[in-house]
C-alpha cells in the first residue's frame, strides 16, 4: 500500500510539473504578444527589452510562432503583424540563443543555411555595388559600378526559388502540424521583397540615368531591398528553422529533400550526403493495378490509361474538395509548379495571404450554388495564361469540390486561316 500511495504522489508530481509547464508556456506566449504589442503601439525598445531579454532565454522559437497564430486569430491584420514582427527581431535578433541542430550535408536544412549564406553575399555586393555609385560625381555616369550593381542585383532575383519552395514545401509541411501563422506572416515579406526586387530592376533599366539619380535608387528601393533580405534571412535562422528541427519528422524532412528540386536552388547547389528514409505507404489508400479497368458512364479506362490521359492534356489540373483541401493534381509540364507537400493542404495557404480572400470568395459562391465558373487571364513571362475554376457536382448537385484549370493559350491565340492538311509541329514532339 506504502508503494502504492508513493506512486500515486509520483504521478501527482508529474501532472503537478506538466501543468505548471503548460501554464509556464502560456505565460511567456502571453507575455511575448503584450510585448509586441507595446512595441507597435510606439513604446521605446529600450523600455521592454530587459524583460524581452529575460523571456527569450527560456522561450523557444515554437513559442515564438504560437505567438504569432494567436495574435492572427485575435483578428490583428496581417500587415501590422508583420510590422510588430520586423519590430520583435529588431529588438531580439542578438539575444535569441538558438543551439544551431547538426544535420547531414545536403539536408534540407543544411541547403537553406548554405542558400542563406549566399543570398548575404549577394546581399553585401548589392550594397558595396550601390555605395560605388553614391561616391561617383552625381552629374556624371554610373559606370562600371551601375554594371556590378546590375549584376548583384541578378543574383539576388534567385531568391525567388528560395521562397518558392518555402512557400510550398515547408509551410505545407508545418500546417500539418497546426502552424500557420508564420507562413502567412513570412509569405506577405517574400511579396514584398519580390515587388522591391522588381522596382530595383525596373529602375536599374534607365540607361541614361546619371550616378546621382541612381543613388537616390540605391538609398530608397536598393536600402529596401536589403532591410528585407537580411531580415528574412534573420527569421529563417532564428525562428524557422529551429521551429522546424523541433517538429518536422525525419520522413517528412524526406520529403521535402524528394520534392525540392522541381524548384531549382538559389545560388547553390545542395551537397551530397544526405539520404532520406524510405517513404511510408498509408493505410488508407488502395493502390489501383494498372491492367485493371475503372467503369465510367460512358466508357472502360484502366489506370495506366488515365494516367496517360492526364499527362497529355494540354492543361494542367488541380482538384480541391469539399473539406478545401488539395487532393489531386495533374503531371507533365506544368505552368504553375506543384509538389505533393501540399496534397491535404488548406487551397487558401497556398496562395499569397493578398489573394487569398478571392479564394475564399469563389468557393463560397460555389458551395453555395451562386456560381460555377470563374476565369482569369494573365500575362506571365510572355505567356497568355488562362485560369479557370469549376464547381465539381454529383448527380444531385451538392457540392463536391473545386477544379481548377490552366492553360499557356498563348500560341492558340496567334492561329490565322486554317491548316486542312496534315503537318507536324516541331514543339509538340517528344526527344
Amino acid at each position: 500500500m506504502a508503494g502504492e500511495r508513493n506512486t500515486g504522489r509520483s504521478s501527482g508530481r508529474a501532472a503537478n510539473a506538466m501543468s505548471e509547464l503548460i501554464d509556464n508556456r502560456r505565460r511567456r506566449i502571453a507575455t511575448l504578444k503584450e510585448i509586441i504589442k507595446q512595441l507597435h503601439r510606439g513604446v521605446d525598445p529600450a523600455h521592454v527589452r530587459q524583460q524581452l531579454v529575460e523571456l527569450v532565454k527560456t522561450a523557444d522559437a515554437g513559442e515564438i510562432a504560437a505567438m504569432e497564430q494567436e495574435i492572427l486569430a485575435e483578428g490583428v491584420p496581417l500587415d501590422e503583424i508583420k510590422s510588430m514582427c520586423d519590430l520583435h527581431a529588431q529588438v531580439v535578433r542578438d539575444v535569441l540563443e538558438q543551439k544551431q541542430v547538426e544535420v547531414p550535408p545536403g539536408h534540407p536544412a543544411d541547403t537553406l543555411r548554405r542558400e542563406n549564406a549566399a543570398l548575404r553575399a549577394a546581399c553585401d555586393r548589392l550594397e558595396a555595388a550601390m555605395q560605388a555609385v553614391r561616391v561617383l560625381p552625381p552629374d556624371g555616369p554610373a559606370g562600371e559600378a551601375l554594371l556590378a550593381w546590375r549584376q548583384a542585383l541578378n543574383d539576388l532575383m534567385d531568391v525567388d526559388k528560395h521562397y518558392r519552395r518555402k512557400e510550398d514545401l515547408f509551410f505545407s509541411v508545418l500546417e500539418r502540424h497546426g502552424i500557420s501563422g508564420p507562413s502567412k506572416v513570412m509569405w506577405a515579406v517574400h511579396d514584398e521583397a519580390r515587388k522591391r526586387l522588381k522596382a530595383l530592376d525596373e529602375a536599374l533599366q534607365a540607361s541614361q540615368a546619371t550616378a546621382g539619380e541612381f543613388a537616390v535608387v540605391a538609398d530608397h528601393i536598393g536600402a529596401e531591398v536589403l532591410t528585407i533580405i537580411r531580415g528574412m534571412i534573420s527569421k529563417e535562422e532564428d525562428i524557422l528553422l529551429p521551429m522546424m528541427m523541433q517538429t518536422l519528422t525525419e520522413e517528412e524532412w524526406g520529403e521535402i529533400w524528394l520534392q525540392s528540386p522541381r524548384y531549382g536552388w538559389c545560388l547553390v547547389e545542395p551537397r551530397s550526403g544526405y539520404r532520406p528514409p524510405q517513404p511510408q505507404l498509408r493505410q488508407d489508400t488502395v493502390e489501383v493495378p494498372a491492367d485493371r479497368a475503372i467503369t465510367f458512364p460512358t466508357g472502360q479506362l484502366d489506370f495506366g490509361q488515365l494516367r496517360g490521359i492526364f499527362r497529355a492534356l494540354p492543361v494542367d489540373l488541380t482538384f480541391v474538395d469539399a473539406d478545401d483541401r488539395v487532393r489531386f493534381f495533374s503531371e507533365g509540364e506544368r505552368i504553375f509548379a506543384r509538389s505533393k507537400a501540399i496534397l491535404g493542404r488548406k487551397v487558401q495557404h497556398c496562395h499569397p495571404p493578398k489573394s487569398a480572400h478571392i479564394v475564399d470568395q469563389i468557393i463560397s459562391d460555389f458551395r453555395s450554388g451562386r456560381q460555377n465558373v470563374a476565369e482569369f487571364w494573365i500575362d506571365l513571362h510572355g505567356q497568355f495564361v488562362h485560369i479557370r475554376y469549376f464547381a465539381v457536382r454529383d448527380d444531385s448537385g451538392a457540392y463536391l469540390g473545386t477544379l481548377e484549370v490552366t492553360q499557356d493559350l498563348t500560341r492558340l491565340r496567334a492561329l490565322q486561316g486554317e491548316r486542312r492538311l496534315l503537318q507536324y509541329d516541331t514543339a509538340g514532339q517528344k526527344t
